[in-house]
């Protein structure tokens, strides 16, 4: 019995020893290195992905969320009808957005799978890339504006305490799965 121990402890040893020598292991099958299938699924449906949270923990509300909330924030009838409209332009927008970063990044993914990159198509594409990823938090921090002017004020401090930020919560959110 001792020696099945310690066996089984030697052998969990190799693999987090492993594990923490090649943290990349098992991700080479991916379809597009760069994007873990969590960040493609986001980029697919407009997801938040924590990329709008410092309007999120500055007290600009995310609609999402306030249409969440909407009942315990005792929205008006247009302040649901502007939020709801307000969520799916930003989706949209942002779905189209994360689809050309998906686009970019299996570019760049191909170029370096064909061994053929040069440094200025690493520059080009890795700029391109990043004017994307710009435009789609861009997308999501406007939005957060966009919502702080149809709630109130006596609203958002509201908002705020129902997602944990000030006061006490009735339950605490991680802003991780913003969408």
């Amino acid at each position: 019995m001792k020696k099945l121990v310690l066996i089984l402890l030697v052998s969990l040893s190799v693999q987090v020893t492993a594990m923490e020598s090649a943290p990349y292991a098992g991700q080479q099958g991916r379809s597009i290195k760069a994007l873990s299938a969590s960040e493609t699924d986001g980029l697919k449906n407009g997801k938040g992905m924590g990329l709008a949270k410092v309007a999120e923990l500055n007290h600009f509300p995310g609609p999402r969320h306030v249409l969440d909330e909407a009942e315990k924030l005792s929205l008006s009838k247009d302040q649901l009808t502007k939020t709801k409209a307000l969520f799916e332009s930003m989706k949209k927008d942002a779905i189209a957005v994360g689809n050309k970063i998906i686009s970019a990044e299996k570019s760049l993914d191909e170029l370096f799978a064909s061994g053929k990159i040069s440094v200025n198509e690493l520059q080009d594409k890795l700029n391109e890339i990043g004017q994307y990823r710009a435009e789609l938090r861009f997308v999501h921090l406007k939005t957060h504006l966009q919502q702080k002017k149809i709630l109130s004020s006596q609203q958002i401090k509201h908002y705020d305490m129902l997602r944990g930020y000030t006061g006490n919560a009735s339950k605490h959110h991680d802003h991780h799965g913003h969408h």
